[in-house]
């Protein structure tokens, strides 16, 4: 007969049998979640025929800086040891509005709805794909993280990261209006943006593995030249940002992209000075652990 205990949540198993929520890690994430809502409420006010696009500027400015919290509330949660599941499952769904409706409702509003204006069911089935790919990414990793061992929160993400894919979809619209300008409406690389959209959708989904990078800290190989070129890439970052962040942004993206590709091909040790990883991993990087379920009286096979 089976104890009581067996039918238990975990959190009363560990004699604590409280909800966490830490401070900071989701006061971050809930900037994110805000900065998601503004950038979609300056897409639905912006003026299209305004050829300086301010409020699709604006609204590109608060994806970059949803990813910035994104960013920052993992980091400081894991660095305080203030990871939890309430904090797991808010952080997603902060993501989903972010980087999954923000950037597909941007693109729609932009291109979709002109391209598709005889048959507008068509954009909104291409948006929508982006977003449910979105979704379908993190109740994923969601549950690859809530299994036992490294899980999700190990040192690879398993298909693109939705705010990776989001801040590529606004780095490439911010390149397209300060390259084309007034002639945005007229130029036929803004058609480009669907395919993306298209593209990353799958990619979301996908099994590539890309580094989650988790393992840069304050301890580093070579700490004078990489500190040397941070600080001067930072100094320029904010001397010119408004000038270079157009194009720079574009390319770190894409090479982020595209190097989920071209890394299997990669000796083990060029990725470990790429991905600043100073510890063994496994040979599949997967991060999941598969358990074998054996029969009772069973026993593993030799």
């Amino acid at each position: 007969m089976k104890s009581e205990s067996a039918h238990r949540p975990v959190a009363s198993l560990s004699g604590d049998p409280r909800l966490r929520i830490y401070l900071l890690p989701n006061l971050l994430t809930a900037a994110n979640l805000f900065c998601g809502f503004l950038a979609l409420t300056r897409i639905v006010e912006a003026d299209l025929s305004d050829s300086s696009y301010t409020a699709i500027k604006e609204s590109l400015f608060y994806i970059f800086l949803a990813c910035i919290c994104d960013l920052l509330d993992g980091r400081v949660a894991r660095m305080g040891g203030m990871e939890s599941p309430f904090g797991r499952e808010f952080d997603s769904l902060a993501d989903i509005v972010s980087f999954g409706v923000a950037p597909a409702f941007l693109v729609h509003r932009v291109v979709l709805r002109e391209v598709f204006r005889s048959h507008p069911e068509v954009g909104w089935f291409i948006a929508s794909v982006y977003v449910i790919c979105g979704a379908f990414r993190l109740a994923r990793f969601n549950c690859l993280a809530s299994l036992p061992g490294p899980g999700g929160g190990g040192k690879y993400f398993v298909g693109f990261p939705i705010p990776a894919a989001a801040a590529m979809v606004a780095s490439l619209t911010l390149f397209l209006i300060e390259w084309y300008r007034t002639e945005l409406p007229l130029t036929v690389l803004r058609f480009c943006l669907p395919a993306i959209l298209v593209f990353l959708s799958g990619m979301m989904v996908s099994e590539v593995k890309y580094p989650t990078f988790k393992s840069i800290g304050w301890r580093t190989q070579h700490p004078f030249v990489k500190t040397l070129v941070i600080v001067v890439v930072v100094g320029l970052f904010f001397l010119l940002w408004r000038n270079i962040l157009p194009f720079i942004s574009p390319l770190i993206f894409t090479a982020y992209l595209l190097y989920g590709f071209v890394r299997p091909s990669i000796s083990r040790k060029v990725q470990r000075e790429i991905e600043a990883d100073d510890e063994p991993d496994d040979e599949d990087g997967s991060g999941a652990t598969v358990t074998l379920s054996l029969p009772p009286g069973g026993s593993e096979p030799r």
